[in-house]
């Protein structure tokens, strides 16, 4: 005798929830653990998560965080500070040359950070990645390197949402690989780019 059609629709519904249960139990496979901090406002706090899926040690993001807060904040690190040093920083006002300096010399030497430009509808937006640039170029090759999140965001703005500045779940996981390319790239080379950055690997 066939089925009678219910029964097999109620049949098929088991075996496809079934199935998709299944997919939804199996984990996010995460990225090996990095020698890599990263330090910032609101806009990485919405990365967070997908920072530390990529390996990041720590994420250290607040909202309203000012950029003069930096310094301390690896200073906090002490000898603990990892060597990769991203920093996303001056979303909330004006970031100063002295204020940046300061940060690059705190992380030391034997560190590499990683500047990252900012992306907000704001006077100060231009004045910040312009100086950002200029305090990276201050230093060798080898100490910092600019990551341009400015130029990413702007090429995809369905990352942010209506304010122009916090990440979308597509944007905060853009966020994170960014920034995790920027340090294997930094990784694979030893070499940084000296003069222009190159655009972030998406």
């Amino acid at each position: 005798m066939r089925p009678k059609p219910v029964k097999a629709l109620l049949v098929l519904s088991s075996v496809v929830g079934l199935a998709l249960s299944a997919l939804i139990a199996v984990p996010v496979q995460a990225a090996p653990k990095i020698d890599a901090i990263a330090i910032g406002d609101s806009v990485m706090l919405g990365a967070k998560y997908e920072l530390q899926r990529r390996g990041f040690n720590v994420v250290d993001a607040a909202v309203s965080r000012q950029a003069a807060t930096g310094p301390g904040l690896l200073r906090k690190q002490g000898a603990k500070l990892p060597r990769n040093v991203v920093v996303h920083l001056g979303s909330n006002g004006t970031y100063s040359k002295a204020m940046c300096r300061e940060l690059v010399r705190t992380a030391g030497p034997q560190r590499r950070v990683f500047l990252v430009t900012i992306k907000v509808p704001r006077t100060y937006e231009g004045t910040n990645n312009v100086m950002l640039r200029k305090c990276a170029s201050g230093f060798g090759p080898e100490r910092v390197r600019i990551v341009d999140w400015n130029w990413a965001a702007t090429k995809n703005p369905q990352w942010l949402y209506a304010d122009g500045i916090h990440l979308r779940p597509q944007g905060a996981r853009a966020f994170a690989r960014i920034m995790r390319n920027a340090i294997n790239s930094a990784n694979a080379s030893e070499q940084f780019a000296s003069s222009t950055p190159p655009r972030p690997s998406m």
